[in-house]
């Protein structure tokens, strides 16, 4: 009788697995790691694909993309996350081969605190540069009052708020920033982390969403941020100069990343784009994964998780303050992905 009883309690569960595939096979789990600049998307994106596919789980820590990096080298991680792409010498350290794949862009802006929270702020660009060099310390100073007759700006000292980690959205800022100003190439230079002035007026955050807080706390501090971080949090952010000398709010990066070929090793970078209507610190950023790995089944959720991030995903993009990936972008990362085995 007993014998009985367990072969219909295995035949009953050898008829659920037929019935509930997703039963049969054991969910896998995929961990990454790294850019904080992307990581609103990225976790939207992850919570949503668990949903959608029953066999497999993504876990997204946001640490900056220095540690993002690290903790890929040092396998701790399927995948990892740069705003910075991944340097020459550190992908030259990876036996298994390296797949960089741009999967979202943004804008980074500049998110201020005044009194009053006058809006419409207008920052030249040798403004802009020369405040985070430190030449520029009130908000009353005259370039600014020039560049915004309508606005009443205070007689307050500025409070720089930058990044505490190693950060990839400090390494597209500072490429910009040297981009347009020779003096802050020369001074302080560009990467994932840079010798900011040590004043009292300059305060350290980590991560995207610490900058954010800070600012948010801090009467007349201003502070560099991704997009999608200022709209969820309903900060004031500022217009800033482009090439073409003309004032621009973000939101119009489709045009300026359809401009951008990329090349085979799929990193291009925007430091200063042209266009009249282009938003001048636009960026990419990248997952990075192993070309060659132990497991062909995380390999294949990984590209699963990669063609949902390029259909459902981009669907997301705009709405959470992002660039939805030119159709011929997706179309070049699709076919990269196709290295990860």
């Amino acid at each position: 009788m007993r014998r009985l009883m367990k072969f219909a309690a295995f035949a009953a569960g050898l008829t659920l697995c037929a019935t509930n595939p997703a039963l049969a096979q054991e969910k896998i789990r995929l961990t990454g790691s790294g850019a904080s600049f992307p990581a609103p998307i990225y976790l939207t994106w992850f919570k949503d694909l668990s949903k959608k596919n029953a066999t497999m789980t993504v876990d997204y820590q946001s640490k900056g993309s220095g540690a993002g990096v690290q903790d890929f080298l040092n396998k701790t991680v399927d995948f990892a996350a740069s705003d910075s792409a991944m340097k020459k010498e550190d992908i030259a350290k990876v036996a298994e081969g390296v797949q960089l794949l741009p999967m979202t862009a943004g804008e980074i802006v500049l998110a201020y605190n005044l009194p009053g929270s006058p809006k419409g702020l207008k920052l030249p660009r040798d403004v802009y540069s020369n405040i985070f060099l430190g030449k520029i310390t009130r908000w009353n100073d005259p370039k600014i009052a020039a560049a915004n007759p309508g606005l009443t700006l205070p007689d307050l000292p500025i409070t720089v708020v930058v990044r505490a980690d190693s950060s990839g959205t400090t390494a597209v800022f500072t490429m910009h920033l040297s981009a347009i100003n020779p003096e802050f190439k020369k001074t302080l230079g560009e990467g994932n982390t840079v010798n900011w002035p040590a004043t009292d007026k300059y305060i350290k955050s980590p991560k995207n969403d610490g900058v954010t807080a800070t600012v948010r706390q801090t009467p007349g501090a201003i502070g560099y941020i991704e997009y999608g971080f200022a709209k969820l949090a309903k900060v004031d952010f500022a217009q800033l100069q482009n090439k073409a000398g003309q004032y621009a709010a973000p939101g119009n990066g489709a045009e300026t990343l359809a401009a951008v070929k990329l090349p085979e090793d799929m990193i291009a970078w925007l430091p200063d784009p042209d266009g009249a209507k282009s938003y001048p610190i636009t960026s990419y950023t990248w997952m990075i994964f192993r070309k060659n790995n132990s497991d062909p089944a995380k390999a294949k959720a990984m590209r699963d998780m990669i063609e949902y991030g390029l259909t459902d995903g981009q669907k997301m993009a705009d709405a959470m303050g992002y660039i939805p990936l030119p159709a011929v972008v997706i179309e070049q990362v699709r076919k990269a992905a196709a290295n990860i085995k």
